[in-house]
């Protein structure tokens, strides 16, 4: 079944077509929701209830626009307010940067692969450093691939309001990230 049918099997109320969506999504879902609350578990419990508010509110859904955007604004939004709150109640992020989930390309050799993961972790501790909404708009923009047009109508935002969270999240990421590039000129 492609999302189109999925979608119009939900909209008539027939709940098979959230696997489709399900299979198609989850796994970006959790990554997603992960990049910004850095949490593995809670992440899981995001994508979780992304879904369950997926099916419960697929009639506002436009079946015209495409179902991925839409999607992942809502889990975007419950990430950020999880997030927010992990902060409100500790101020160190549990971070699962043991890159389990990372592809591991055949191709590099043990130094290669020790590196890579040592940028892996470098980016992800820099980004638990940036705020609820910068991680989520570097998320959409740089994980989802969403252009700051798409960024500003799904969050019904000025375009110039999303371009300042960008350049914000960029330039904090450069600061934070900043020995891993000197480093790396060496």
């Amino acid at each position: 079944m492609d999302e189109q049918m999925a979608i119009a099997r939900l909209q008539q109320g027939d709940i098979s077509g959230l696997e489709t969506l399900v299979r198609t999504y989850h796994a970006r879902a959790v990554r997603c929701a992960f990049l910004v609350v850095h949490d593995q578990a809670l992440a899981l419990d995001l994508a979780q209830t992304a879904f369950v508010k997926a099916y419960e509110r697929i009639d506002q859904f436009d079946a015209r626009r495409p179902f991925g955007p839409w999607f992942f604004t809502m889990l975007l939004r419950d990430a950020r307010k999880a997030a927010a709150r992990q902060a409100s109640h500790a101020h160190a992020s549990r971070l699962d940067a043991d890159g389990a989930d990372d592809p591991i390309d055949p191709e590099l050799n043990p130094e290669q692969l020790w590196e890579q993961r040592e940028v892996t972790r470098a980016v992800l501790t820099a980004l638990a450093k940036l705020s609820p909404a910068e991680r989520a708009a570097i998320v959409q923009r740089y994980y989802l691939g969403l252009s700051e047009a798409e960024m500003a109508a799904i969050a019904g935002s000025p375009h110039g309001t999303i371009k300042w969270r960008l350049h914000a999240a960029r330039d904090r990421l450069r600061l934070l990230l900043q020995p891993l590039i000197q480093d790396s000129e060496v």
